[in-house]
């Protein structure tokens, strides 16, 4: 039997070359796509856990009849409204974190630096709103304070 007759069972060198440089393509486009939904989960999450705060401040406010807290922690004691303050999710701005900054100056005259703003100055006629403390943008091109 001549070599000639033989049939070749297998993939040449080209036809191997095409179809990595077909998956080198896929994945250049997938993976800049696959982070940046990661990114919006995480932004999801923060904007979940400001909802969060805010319905527990709007139950210990009915619960205090017309009251808010001084203070956000107050949210915490016993474990009554939230067992702990979340942590406000800014990526990638601010590392994930829970402080309060707090008082009567808004947020973009505090440092902005994450976690949540609380009004707590009872004159205020902003007293107790919380905002997530960082005047970046979102991927909507929204900036954070706006929620």
């Amino acid at each position: 039997m001549s070599i000639m007759g033989r049939k070749s069972s297998g993939f040449t060198l080209i036809e191997l070359m095409i179809v990595v440089a077909i998956i080198g393509i896929l994945a250049a486009i997938a993976i800049p796509k696959f982070s940046n939904l990661i990114r919006k989960s995480q932004e999801g999450a923060g904007k979940g856990n400001l909802g969060s705060v805010r319905s527990a401040l709007s139950i210990y406010y009915g619960d205090m009849e017309g009251v808010y807290p001084t203070e956000l922690e107050s949210l915490t004691v016993a474990g009554k409204y939230l067992s702990a303050l979340p942590q406000a999710k800014t990526p990638p701005h601010h590392t994930d974190n829970s402080g309060v900054a707090d008082g009567a100056a808004t947020v973009t005259e505090a440092a902005p630096a994450g976690g949540w703003f609380y009004n707590s100055v009872v004159a205020d006629a902003n007293f107790g709103t919380v905002l997530v403390n960082c005047t970046h943008t979102d991927t909507k091109n929204s900036i954070w304070t706006f929620y």
